[in-house]
């Protein structure tokens, strides 16, 4: 599938030369520093120093007194306390995080997740009435409840307590609680209004240790578990979410949680975890258990204290993620078959699938993989409950949210952003949702949109790539949204004659790679899927690569190479 460069224009010309005089780094890094938002040398130090002293005051965030103050006297009172999260990575650890660090302090506390399949997402009927049966007076519900008026009425007439901890956008109102915490609030003024669930339970911790003056320290050992949400629920690693994940994954990797560290090693890194990891490694098997069974089994892991309890449920959950690769691959090819096979679907500018057979643990899954192959705005649906439930997923530049908005009538309901959604409607409708959903993508979309885009920071050559100039990259860690690892283009390189296709059908490709043979930078790389070049590679043609930077060690040594992301040729 053919890449469309977008190559970012150069930053303003004073900032960039004064940041390389104050901080003695080359014009290249200095560039990919403004393009952060990164003007002078104090923010500057802020970003390469990260800090716990610079974390914010949780008592910016609207509500935090009132939440404090109600779980205060919870505790003096010796009420029963209930912690209520999602079944998703960051419900589950947002769960995990603030049962743990409440339960060495209070007796009375529980926790609670929703099932996928019976209660749905966010908070339910079931789960009040649980709290009601077992004389619970507070719930604190972390990454759900912002739009949960009806049920929150519902709990209100039990004469159950909520504080709501959510990330995600409110509505026009808000539900009727003691305290409603999201620094997505119009009213809310607290400076960084992109934490994840968990995050807004940390901060609730951390108000909390403040107002009994509690050590500090005790919130450190909780990093593990942020870091975790941050990075898999695609939050902005940037402000204090950059601060979060730099020490959480200090935290991961010098003294995980048991639970964490069980994960970790059936995942099998046995290096210093990155966010990639996270993201591709531990994330997906936490998501697991919800997904396949029950998102308790994550917080079971998550809150144990003995290695051989966190093995066992670890084993478990790791079974669970191999059904659910297995029901993942299998939906994929049997989608994917679907729309090879029908020209009409083809042709089209959109692709809404149906089966009643489907997973509900896995189409969100699915959708994403589908763009992979035909990048254009995706709805993959099954039948849940005897209605057509789904996930959409969209691709760069087009707004999902918006075109399902417009056919709201056809649904029972709706939630979502502009790259990703949820929705349910009747099975009857499903024909007429495609078709409505088809005609405002025509209408809206434009040919770039339905081009995979790749963000390139800047055109360098091969000799910029310097020991110093990887040591400072390797310093823009934790990358992620806002801060994503820089993808650089050099142009005309050539093979310098040890290029060769690599793999088991050699579909990949080892390079070794010049853009002046004259200087002899020599420049090795691994492109992926790409064999196919080698051919008109190894015969001399000059090419542009498109690529990122990563430290490789073979055989003890280690060396900088090329992680292509595409390749053009003149």
């Amino acid at each position: 599938m053919e890449k469309r460069w977008v190559i970012h224009e150069p930053e303003n010309e004073e900032t960039v030369c004064s940041l390389m005089e104050s901080l003695g780094v080359d014009r290249v890094i200095a560039n990919l520093l403004v393009q952060r938002g990164i003007t002078d040398f104090d923010m500057a130090k802020a970003f390469f120093r990260p800090s716990l002293d610079d974390l914010l005051d949780p008592f910016l965030m609207k509500d935090m007194t009132e939440a404090v103050d109600r779980i205060v006297s919870a505790m003096e009172k010796q009420e029963r306390v209930l912690i209520y999260g999602d079944y998703d990575v960051d419900g589950t650890t947002s769960v995990a995080l603030v049962y743990t660090y409440l339960r060495s302090r209070f007796d009375f506390i529980d926790y609670y997740i929703p099932d996928r399949y019976s209660e749905g997402y966010g908070i339910s009927t079931k789960g009040i009435d649980y709290a009601a049966e077992n004389n619970v007076s507070l719930v604190i519900a972390l990454d759900c409840g912002i739009k949960a008026m009806e049920r929150i009425d519902y709990a209100n007439t039990k004469g159950i307590d909520f504080i709501i901890c959510d990330h995600h956008t409110p509505g026009d109102d808000l539900p009727q609680t003691v305290a409603v915490l999201d620094p997505k609030r119009e009213d809310c003024t607290y400076p960084c209004d992109a934490l994840s669930g968990c995050g807004v339970g940390f901060k609730l911790m951390q108000g909390l240790s403040i107002k009994m003056n509690w050590p500090f320290g005790d919130l450190i050992p909780l990093l593990d578990l942020l870091a975790v949400s941050i990075a898999s629920d695609i939050v902005p690693i940037t402000g204090e979410n950059r601060i979060l994940t730099y020490f959480g994954l200090k935290q991961l990797n010098n003294s995980p949680r048991v639970g964490l560290k069980t994960i970790i090693n059936l995942a099998g890194v046995d290096k210093d975890l990155s966010v990639n990891d996270i993201v591709f490694k531990v994330g997906p098997r936490i998501n697991a258990a919800g997904r396949i069974q029950s998102g308790n089994r994550a917080v079971q892991l998550l809150v144990a204290e003995k290695k051989d309890v966190a093995t066992l449920i670890g084993d478990t959950i790791d079974g669970l993620n191999e059904d659910r690769k297995e029901l993942d691959h299998s939906i994929t090819d049997e989608a994917l078959q679907r729309v090879a096979s029908n020209k009409a679907l083809l042709e089209k500018k959109s692709t809404v699938l149906f089966d009643r057979d489907w997973h509900k643990g896995v189409i969100g899954i699915v959708a994403s993989r589908m763009i992979e192959t035909y990048y254009k705005p995706t709805v993959i649906l099954t039948e849940s409950n005897g209605f057509a439930t789904g996930s959409a997923r969209s691709v760069e530049g087009f707004d999902l949210y918006n075109a399902i908005s417009e056919c709201s009538d056809l649904l029972e309901n709706f939630g979502g952003h502009k790259y990703a959604a949820g929705l349910t409607m009747k099975i009857e409708n499903v024909g007429a949702f495609q078709k409505r959903f088809e005609e405002y993508v025509c209408e809206n979309i434009t040919h770039d949109m339905l081009t995979p885009q790749i963000n390139v920071d800047a055109v360098i050559k091969l000799s910029d790539i310097t020991p110093k100039f990887f040591r400072v990259l390797k310093q823009f860690e934790p990358f992620g949204p806002k801060n994503m690892t820089p993808v650089f283009v050099s142009e005309k390189v050539v093979d310098y004659g040890y290029s060769r296709p690599v793999g088991r059908n050699k579909e990949h490709l080892k390079l070794s790679v010049v853009d002046d043979i004259r200087e002899g930078n020599v420049k090795g790389g691994i492109a992926f899927s790409m064999g196919k070049f080698y051919p008109k590679l190894s015969s001399g043609v000059p090419f542009d690569v498109c690529y990122s930077l990563q430290e490789n060690e073979y055989m003890g040594k280690t060396e900088t190479q090329l992680m292509v992301r595409d390749i053009k040729f003149e």
